[in-house]
């Protein structure tokens, strides 16, 4: 499957997320880049955070953050 921009960008959001501490959340503001605000929502509607802009991991999410922040660590070496 390609890597398509929607991909990309729920990608980059997973990779904000501090998975040394999953009680640490983040919210999109309104003011954030659109494409921001939509890769949140689409997570939340994949069940992968808790809430529309934001919010916290999921257990699904957590193993879907740890996995794009492993490959994103292996790609910048």
């Amino acid at each position: 499957m390609p890597y398509s921009v929607d991909l990309i960008e729920e990608m980059q959001i997973l990779t904000l997320y501090n998975l040394a501490n999953t009680q640490e959340g983040l919210k999109i503001h309104h003011s954030a880049e659109p494409s921001s605000i939509a890769a949140a929502l689409r997570l939340h509607n994949k069940g992968l955070i808790s809430l529309p802009d934001g919010g916290y991991l999921t257990t699904l999410g957590i193993q879907a953050a740890e996995h794009a922040q492993s490959a994103l660590n292996i790609l910048n070496t």
